[in-house]
């Protein structure tokens, strides 16, 4: 890995699509107390609620609980802007930005406003948000579900996106990675079915998820590898997975892995205070993801 105090912007250029600005609400809910402390929140929230819709009132219960300062999610499908600021305004934020309204969308929530929104599409199978708001950058992330050749390339995209920021800057890279993590390698050898799972998977819907017969970790260690710090890993005990849930513990979703995860820049990482998987039984039947969080302390920062 090199040097953790820079992320490495030795990236070639893209181009983008800049989105609208960001949705925003009168002010009121949830307003955040200037002690330096904040709390982040990513969720896939699956298919939008659009299957199973009698969990949302139970999710939204859950958000509100979870006060978080900063939320990201992923399938927001069959959402509009309008839709994603009445959620938000449920767990307290007043400013919202939508990917798009087609697909499966992601979208960033906040306590604070949000700016420097930006949308892209082209490159990336869901597409890529990001914006700034508490002084942070933040990409929710939400990279193709089965073909490893395709995850690379948003992951390339991601970094040159990534560099194109000011030096020093406060950068989370949050969401559903759909990838692997070589720090929990260890795990997945251990799992008889992980291998064989994916192979009929792959041979079923004529995906790419295994390389050369392996599970591929390079997206996460090209990630690292640029200065990202994996909080979860860095925070956790043990391993700990984020899907499948019992939500759909009859459709045969293979063995649990992780596939959400919260990276920051180095400088941001040193603030951190926890990170985590929450998995419990309330969070196991509101979607087929485990939520995952992280708590910093700015101060001073």
């Amino acid at each position: 890995m090199k040097d953790q105090k820079h992320i490495d912007r030795r990236r070639f250029t893209v181009k983008t699509m800049a989105g609208a600005s960001a949705l925003l609400l009168p002010s009121g809910l949830h307003a955040t107390e200037n002690s330096g402390k904040l709390k982040l929140l990513s969720y896939n929230v699956w298919y939008g609620f659009s299957e199973k819709a009698e969990r949302k009132d139970d999710w939204l219960k859950f958000m509100n609980d979870q006060a978080p300062d900063i939320v990201s999610l992923q399938e927001l499908n069959n959402y509009t802007p309008g839709k994603l600021a009445v959620d938000a305004r449920k767990w307290g934020h007043a400013h919202s930005v939508l990917l798009k309204e087609d697909g499966f969308p992601t979208g960033i929530t906040s306590s604070q406003p949000i700016t420097e929104v930006k949308r892209m599409t082209e490159g990336f199978h869901h597409g890529l948000l990001s914006c700034k708001t508490h002084g942070i950058h933040i990409y929710a992330i939400h990279l193709h579900p089965g073909n490893w050749e395709i995850r690379l390339g948003e992951v390339e995209l991601l970094l040159n996106e990534v560099a194109k920021l000011p030096p020093n800057a406060k950068v989370v890279l949050v969401g559903d990675f759909n990838t692997f993590s070589p720090h929990d390698k260890a795990a997945y050898d251990q799992a008889d079915d992980m291998i064989p799972f994916f192979k009929r998977l792959d041979i079923r819907t004529k995906g790419k998820n295994l390389r050369n017969g392996q599970l591929d970790y390079r997206h996460l260690k090209n990630l690292e590898d640029a200065g990202f710090v994996d909080l979860i890993h860095r925070k956790r005990k043990a391993f700990i997975g984020t899907f499948p849930t019992p939500l759909r513990a009859d459709e045969g979703m293979g063995p649990d892995r992780r596939l959400d995860y919260i990276l920051a820049s180095p400088g941001l990482a040193a603030s951190c205070l926890t990170a985590k998987c929450i998995v419990n039984e309330t969070t196991g039947l509101l979607s087929d993801h485990q939520p995952v969080s992280a708590s910093f302390d700015l101060a001073g920062r």
